[in-house]
């Protein structure tokens, strides 16, 4: 399970903090250490100097130190001066192999304790060895001393810093915890409540907006689903309520056979319409979740094109509208189904609205932006008002152009081009009429 982010980032927190602590700990007792010993074999460097020249003389006059001593020997080893300890600082072992000046660290007893000391000792000019050392209890307690404080002063003072950065991760992570609940306090039922946006200019600020921006994309599209369910379940009870008055008419009382082969034939057209209408809000709301499949294949546009106004025709002729295909030779890689359906539907909902003598034309050229297709017709346009949501599901005008579609053509249109990568758009022609287009990108 894992641990809250509060509790995770006053973790991480005094972890970092404990390694930096540790670190600086030890790089202060050493470079204390270092320090004192440094200052050490300086003053016994000098002390030394000073005294190399004429040991004899000059030991005789040093003050009396209960911390500093010096001593003499002779080439034979024979103690003839001493200030401080009367025993011998270092054995004959080492005295007798000297040369150039050495350090030693050792132990002097004295009439109290025993103490630890820093020698310097070396041969002088006669032959002699010349010690001198100095009392380092001092310098070993402040060490110690210096080593107790941060190894028990460190935790100590990590402990007081993990009380305050969980204080303020605490103090930090308020305001996101203020964001949660009132996430949580957002429902269905209260659809337009936003989040507090706090005035503090930061990352909590810019996050407060982005949800709430969040929330208003979620409440369009919300309201655009209940506006899709409700102009759906409109569109549906129409054709349904067809069929059942179609069906009681003819079980409520003996019908002739031409009457009930109308009945029927009636049924089956809103049939029909029923099927048409289930598959194409069946494609919008594909559309709507982003999954409209389009599997792209190397399509001879031109040949589906005129397999397509093959279908429409006898209504064309029926009607008296002339109907062509503009295409020839052209190919692209497109989905052949979804393009059939998107055209399909741009005829059918010209051909509603051409009066008789008029006609519509199918074009489709390919160019290095990709596919251009077109279908113009010469009927009255789209509404002035209605051109701009030309597009939008069930979007009709109630004048020119209205019929007895649901309004779902031109969206469909749509939903095939952005699925292929590209756009649909639509226009009144400066003559009369409308061109409504696609382009499909390569």
């Amino acid at each position: 399970m894992r641990l809250p982010i509060r509790t995770r980032l006053t973790a991480t927190f005094v972890g970092l903090t404990a390694i930096v602590l540790a670190v600086a700990g030890t790089a202060l007792v050493l470079g204390f250490r270092a320090a004192s010993a440094s200052t050490v074999d300086e003053g016994l460097r000098a002390t030394y100097a000073s005294l190399a020249a004429d040991p004899t003389g000059t030991i005789a006059r040093l003050p009396v130190s209960d911390e500093q001593f010096a001593q003499y020997l002779r080439s034979d080893g024979t103690l003839v001066t001493t200030q401080g300890p009367t025993e011998r600082l270092l054995p004959r072992s080492i005295t007798n192999g000297l040369d150039a000046p050495r350090f030693f660290d050792g132990l002097l007893r004295t009439l109290e304790e025993t103490v630890p000391v820093r020698i310097l000792a070396g041969r002088v000019s006669d032959g002699g060895v010349l010690m001198v050392g100095v009392d380092v209890e001092d310098q070993h307690e402040a060490l110690l001393r210096l080593t107790t404080m941060v190894v028990f002063g460190g935790p100590a003072l990590l402990v007081v810093l993990a009380v305050v950065g969980w204080a303020l991760a605490g103090s930090a992570l308020r305001p996101v915890e203020r964001l949660r609940a009132e996430a949580a306090a957002i429902s269905t039922i209260e659809p337009a409540r936003r989040l507090p946006v706090p005035d503090t200019g930061d990352e909590l600020e810019r996050l407060a907006v982005t949800l709430n921006g969040m929330l208003d994309r979620l409440h369009e599209a919300l309201d655009r689903e209940r506006r899709f369910l409700d102009q759906a379940s409109h569109e549906l009870r129409t054709p349904l309520g067809v069929l059942k008055a179609e069906v009681e008419l003819a079980l409520k009382e003996p019908r002739e056979r031409a009457e009930l082969e109308a009945a029927l034939r009636s049924i089956d057209q809103e049939a029909d319409r029923l099927g048409r209408l289930t598959q194409d809000l069946l494609v919008l709301a594909r559309s709507d979740r982003g999954r409209l499949p389009v599997h792209r294949s190397e399509t001879d546009v031109a040949a589906l094109l005129d397999r397509l106004t093959a279908g429409f025709a006898a209504r064309a002729t029926s009607a008296g509208i002339g109907l062509r295909v503009d295409a020839e030779g052209t190919t692209a890689r497109v989905d052949a189904d979804r393009i059939r359906q998107a055209v399909e539907n741009l005829v059918d909902n010209a051909m509603r609205h051409v009066p008789r003598g008029g006609s519509v034309e199918v074009g489709a050229r390919r160019d290095v932006e990709g596919l251009h297709l077109s279908v113009r017709d010469s009927g009255p346009g789209f509404p002035e008002l209605l051109l701009p949501r030309a597009f939008e599901r069930f979007a009709r005008a109630e004048d020119r152009r209205s019929g007895d579609g649901a309004g779902l053509g031109l969206a469909i249109v749509r939903a095939v081009a952005e699925a292929h990568g590209g756009r649909a758009t639509a226009e009144n022609l400066p003559g009369g009429g409308a061109l409504v287009s696609i382009h499909v990108p390569e």
